[in-house]
């Protein structure tokens, strides 16, 4: 089978050479290349390198030389067409058939770079003609001087429909057509796509023209503002990215490259000094290009426009990004003031200001965090709990078990100190003298705390979850601060019993220390009802037992609306996620069953436990009342 050049060259850029050899060989960094110990020949020191950019790898001790398809052959002894074979089906890539039309096809496709090559020829001298003045204006009033002009291949496509084919009669309609300079429609006469726009040529990492960017320069239009060439045999949008070529190496000097929405936005950069810039083509940034971002530097820095469609771009980039991450691999995001795209900055601050922006650019856990924190108001619980919810399906989506584990507990934790913010301390209590020494006063209620208590202690609450908790508290007072920290984040998103719950923290906080009596409230306050049976408020219970039956209690207070919440934050997202939405609520609908069975588990259990115990005793007594009359 004969395979193009041009075919095998779009194959060897689509797969990452250096992760192919690490599947067998171990690789380390070392600068923009890896290095290894030669697999072909033994040796102690590393004398092997990948060098991605390039896409070869190279052996100084025993010269062996070769690219990814080689690797295949040589090192892992497999065919030349079998090794083909599975590198396009990594890449996503159809291996041409072997038959006649394949093979005319194949040829066709090599004589393309000679057509889009003649095209971009044309829009350059149609720039230059008199028909070209508009776009001429157009570039002087962005401040494009002629050296950037020249440099970036700006042209000129005119108004004419039919002005393409007769400039490159030396070729064939269909080679227009396949290569995305002309358009057919039915049974129509064919036409340009480009017509009145100012004209950028797109090229490949080699420097070749793939394809165009126009820009509109009529006004009054229902014609787009940008238009693209669509998919060719030498284009796919997601899978190049715009200035590469000029911007790979000016990455290798400055160790950074800079991802900005247009390819206007990568000129203004570079007419500004700011060279390592590159674009996406009117999509957002694929898996694709992210790989080939990697391959030039290990963090890259998105610059995407400072208005809220620029940061929703930011966002879509960055949950591509989220399950791909590998050690030392992410990216930096920049945040441009509101309003503003990068050539606005520029010219209205300067180069210097736009360097501090890349200088500042925020990590992709800081962007995530704050993009969640401030996506919509967190003024309720099941708000606050709904951001838990987000954050945490993000940290899903990582793969790498070591980055998923490190982002789940830093999100967690600056989630904790934003919802659950420290308490204000207490003021000091003061001391009187009692015999025995000094004692701390006696605990008092404010007459408002002593009433909510009152409500919740006497039945007024209608959970008797939390009703038994507050009794529990009450009745063994020092396990209250043992439990402060969970009882505050439940009060801080519990207006019903919240409250209740501060007052019982206050009481707490004045008690003498290892006192176990009931805490001094009110009179007319009582405790749960006799008929509850949870062990922590039954007289006799064993005290460690009551004890740890009141934690488990506690534990499932504190949970229960975290959980109610994040259910209703995933059945709210059915509209505009309904496949996450449905996914998220039967994770979450489980974890509720297992709440519930372990509350009714903990009930149940303790209720055996004490109906034994009332058998135990009545047996004892009957037995007792035997043995009297026996005697």
């Amino acid at each position: 089978m004969a395979l193009s050049p041009q075919w095998l060259d779009e194959l060897r850029s689509r797969v990452t050479l250096s992760s192919v050899i690490m599947r067998t060989t171990k690789l380390q960094k070392a600068g923009h290349e890896w290095k290894a110990c030669c697999p072909f020949h033994d040796e102690k020191s590393p004398s092997f390198t990948v060098n991605d950019q390039k896409a070869f790898y190279h052996c100084f001790g025993c010269q062996a030389h070769g690219d990814v398809i080689s690797w295949m052959t040589d090192q892992r002894g497999m065919s030349f067409m079998d090794a083909v074979k599975e590198l396009a089906a990594e890449a996503g890539m159809e291996v041409p058939a072997a038959d006649p039309q394949s093979a005319a096809r194949a040829e066709q496709r090599a004589g393309l770079h000679d057509v889009m090559q003649s095209a971009q020829d044309y829009f350059v001298r149609n720039l230059q003609g008199n028909d070209g003045s508009g776009a001429r204006d157009y570039l002087k009033g962005r401040g494009f001087d002629q050296h950037t002009i020249e440099r970036f291949g700006f042209g000129y496509a005119p108004p004419d429909r039919q002005a393409m084919k007769a400039a490159l009669s030396e070729f064939e309609e269909p080679m227009l057509i396949e290569g995305g300079l002309r358009i057919a429609v039915d049974a129509k006469e064919p036409y340009d796509r480009f017509r009145s726009r100012l004209m950028l040529p797109i090229q490949d990492a080699r420097g070749r023209v793939i394809a165009f960017g126009g820009r509109i320069l009529e006004t009054n239009t229902k014609a787009p503002k940008y238009l693209n060439s669509p998919d060719t045999p030498l284009f796919d949008k997601g899978r190049n990215l715009y200035n590469l070529h000029r911007a790979g190496p000016a990455s290798r000097k400055t160790n950074r490259v800079v991802v900005v929405e247009g390819y206007m936005d990568v000129i203004a950069l570079a007419a500004a000094g700011i060279e390592d810039a590159v674009a996406p083509m009117g999509t957002a940034l694929t898996e694709t290009q992210i790989e080939m971002l990697w391959r030039m530097v290990e963090t890259p820095v998105l610059c995407f426009d400072g208005d809220a469609a620029g940061q929703r771009a930011a966002m879509r980039a960055v949950e591509r990004a989220l399950p791909m991450l590998r050690p030392s691999h992410s990216l930096r995001i920049v945040r441009l003031p509101t309003g503003l795209d990068p050539d606005d900055l520029l010219q209205q601050k300067g180069r210097k200001a736009m360097d501090e922006v890349l200088e500042g650019a925020a990590t992709l856990l800081d962007t995530l965090w704050t993009f969640e924190r401030d996506a919509q108001p967190l003024t309720t619980p099941e708000d606050k709990a709904g951001l838990k919810a987000r954050l945490l399906s993000h940290t899903d989506a990582i793969q790498d078990s070591d980055i998923r584990s490190l982002y789940r507990r830093e999100l967690l934790e600056r989630f904790s100190a934003f919802a659950y913010p420290p308490r204000e301390q207490k003021p000091w209590v003061k001391r009187e003298w009692k015999p025995g020494g000094f004692k701390q006063a006696t605990p008092t209620l404010s007459p408002d705390a002593a009433a909510r208590l009152k409500r919740s202690s006497s039945g007024g609450s209608r959970d008797i979850l939390a009703n038994a908790v507050v009794a529990g508290l009450a009745r063994h007072p020092d396990q209250i601060l043992r439990h402060a920290d969970q009882l505050e984040r439940f009060a801080a998103s519990d207006n019903r019993v919240g409250p209740v719950i501060d007052s019982l923290i206050e009481a707490a906080e004045v008690l003498e220390p290892g006192d176990t009596s009931p805490i001094l409230i009110p009179d007319g306050i009582s405790q749960a009802p006799d008929e509850t049976r949870f062990s922590f408020l039954r007289e006799g219970t064993d005290p460690k037992a009551a004890c740890d039956d009141l934690a488990e209690a506690v534990s499932l207070l504190v949970e229960r609306p975290a959980l109610e919440a994040a259910l209703a934050a995933a059945t709210a997202r059915f509209e505009t996620d309904p496949e996450g939405a449905f996914t998220e609520q039967q994770r979450l609908l489980k974890r509720k069953l297992e709440f519930e069975q372990r509350l009714g588990q903990m009930v149940s259990e303790r209720a055996a436990k004490a109906a034994q115990s009332d058998s135990d005793r009545q047996t004892a007594q009957t037995d007792s009342h035997d043995d009297i009359e026996t005697d």
